[in-house]
């Protein structure tokens, strides 16, 4: 009884056994690293990201193996990991789910459960590459802000309206207001609006823009 209770305490792993998990942790984080370029989508890739994925893998491995099967030392990472705050603000859920895809395979690296780490890391990258290939064919539609500033007060009923017809979908006028400048009077409408195609964006600024007495024309959206 005491030896089964003593072994709990106990840490046994060679040098070897540790340069290994080790090994294998980097090669399903440069797959990681690898699947994830492959399926981004966003505007704002980062590759001090995709190195920290890789790193994670790494450190997750070396943590699991200091800890072993002691539950002295598991309990200690708890109390430490506890101090530790962290603030960078992950805006895209997909990045969230790639750093548990990357803690998962270093658990299972330094576990020393290779096939387990090798053969998930895999199958679900490959399954996130059909799941990012299938939404590319059919994506969901964006919803912009357009923002129109109009030198003058006097604007004709439904001016931008021929335009507004030939490359959005969907608009929806949100908010007028009457400003003062130095330029003298000016107005500026906001609408919320839905392109027929991604790629008329820049047509329908440019068209707008060409557009009497039309001062600026922005066109936002929120990656989030």
């Amino acid at each position: 009884m005491e030896e089964q209770l003593g072994s709990i305490f106990i840490f046994r792993i060679t040098p070897a056994e540790a340069i290994t998990n080790l090994a294998v942790a980097l090669i399903c984080g440069i797959l990681i690293s690898l699947f994830y370029r492959a399926t981004y989508k966003g505007v704002s890739y980062s590759s001090h990201y995709v190195i920290s994925v890789i790193m994670l893998a790494m450190i997750t491995a070396l943590v699991i193996m200091v800890i072993g099967n002691n539950l002295a030392r598991a309990f200690g990472l708890v109390g430490a990991m506890s101090i530790i705050r962290f603030r960078t603000a992950i805006k895209d859920t997909q990045d969230i789910m790639y750093i548990f895809f990357a803690l998962a395979a270093g658990l299972a690296c330094g576990a020393g459960m290779y096939a387990i780490a090798f053969t998930s890391t895999l199958f679900i990258g490959f399954s996130l590459m059909v799941a990012s290939a299938i939404y590319a064919e059919n994506p969901a539609k964006r919803e912009y802000l357009l923002q129109i500033v109009h030198l003058g007060s006097q604007v004709e009923k439904n001016k931008f309206n021929k335009v507004l017809n030939k490359y959005l979908s969907k608009y929806n006028l949100v908010n007028v207001k009457n400003l003062t400048d130095d330029r003298g009077e000016i107005m500026e409408f906001s609408y919320y609006v839905m392109l027929k195609r991604e790629s008329y964006s820049s047509d329908l600024i440019s068209d707008i823009k060409a557009m009497p007495q039309v001062d600026k024309v922005n066109l936002f959206f929120d990656e989030e």
